[in-house]
């Protein structure tokens, strides 16, 4: 098939970009960076954004089938409105311009568990549940991530448009160059987390994503959403690092109440010094729920296989070390150089 991916640069992208090269199909990638050099000479590559309402139409031009994978992670307040506009203004377009070509290719959008298994409880989500707007209204990007998938699966009904909608959890292994989604193990390594967070997370390794993402080319529900990761409490995930790689896990355990006002406090005072805080008062906020979720569909309709955690988060722990190397990195007090010549 003739494939468009947008965004198939950034983490997931890295890892289906390749593997549809070797199922066959040509690819066409639209985004902003440069595709990676080993397989940038066998892709059709549009640099430019979502934006450029020409660029796009050019881009769809003979395609069968759309990776929509074009996104912003943040958990600042202040870029509520970029993803807002990239999310939902942006694929609103897109949607609007494959309607008028009128060729009704598939599409596969990449969206979030966060916009289903997000609860202020312990609790496991399925697809079955409605959207949690009540309790991530205050967070931009799984709110902006709802209004797309929304938008997205109620217009691309309408118009008999075939879409199948992914949710993997918290994306973790090898690739992360923009630490978008690996931030929370960087954090841990820089020992900038201070208390243990009282929720839950769960994590889905970036390979085993990709792997259901090309499945769902040909399979899936369609018009349907499919969760994918693996469970685990805070505690459970930090102690797993600890035993990686040596690092200590946060010992201090906080009311949920006292941790979030404590971030809070902790940044308005780095702020007044003239400092940056090495953790937002949304992270830890966000680390207070739980975003467990049940990946039996995912695993029955696109053939979802989580591998092994500790193989994640070893690999992941590893590509910090390898890519980013001894120095510091973005927005951290340069430990990591310590722990690199442990």
């Amino acid at each position: 098939m003739k494939l468009l991916v947008t965004g198939g640069t950034g983490f997931l992208g890295a890892h289906l970009v390749p593997r549809l090269l070797v199922a066959g199909h040509q690819v066409r990638l639209l985004s902003r960076s440069a595709p990676a050099a080993e397989w940038a000479h066998k892709v059709e590559w549009l640099q430019g954004d979502l934006k450029d309402r020409a660029l796009v139409r050019r881009a769809l031009l003979g395609v069968e089938g759309i990776f929509h994978l074009a996104g912003l992670v943040s958990f600042r307040h202040e870029d509520g409105r970029k993803m807002y506009e990239l999310h939902v203004d942006c694929t609103r377009e897109l949607l609007r311009d494959v309607r008028e070509l009128g060729t009704k290719p598939r599409i596969v959008l990449a969206s979030t568990s966060g916009t289903i298994a997000v609860s202020a409880s312990e609790a496991t989500r399925s697809e079955a549940n409605d959207y949690p707007i009540e309790v991530v209204g205050r967070w931009p990007y799984y709110l902006s991530k709802i209004y797309e998938e929304k938008l997205a699966l109620q217009f691309c009904r309408d118009h008999q448009i075939p879409l199948v909608v992914l949710n993997p959890s918290l994306l973790m292994g090898p690739g992360d160059d923009r630490l978008s989604s690996t931030w929370t193990v960087v954090k841990f390594l820089q020992r900038d987390i201070p208390a243990m967070p009282g929720g839950g997370i769960s994590i889905a390794d970036v390979r085993d994503v990709a792997d259901a993402a090309v499945n769902a080319l040909t399979q899936g529900e369609l018009y349907g959403r499919h969760l994918m990761g693996v469970n685990l409490s805070m505690s459970e995930f930090f102690s797993r690092l600890e035993r990686l790689t040596g690092v200590p896990a946060p010992k201090l355990k906080l009311p949920k109440p006292v941790n979030i006002f404590g971030a809070a406090v902790l940044t308005r005072l780095n702020r007044a010094r003239g400092v940056d805080s090495t953790l937002d008062p949304q992270e830890v906020e966000i680390g207070e729920h739980w975003f467990w979720l049940d990946a039996s569909k995912a695993e029955r309709e696109l053939h979802f296989k989580p591998r092994d955690v500790y193989e994640t988060l070893s690999d992941t722990v590893q590509y910090v070390f390898a890519k980013r190397g001894p120095g510091p990195l973005p927005g951290t007090k340069g430990r990591l150089a310590e722990l690199a010549k442990r």
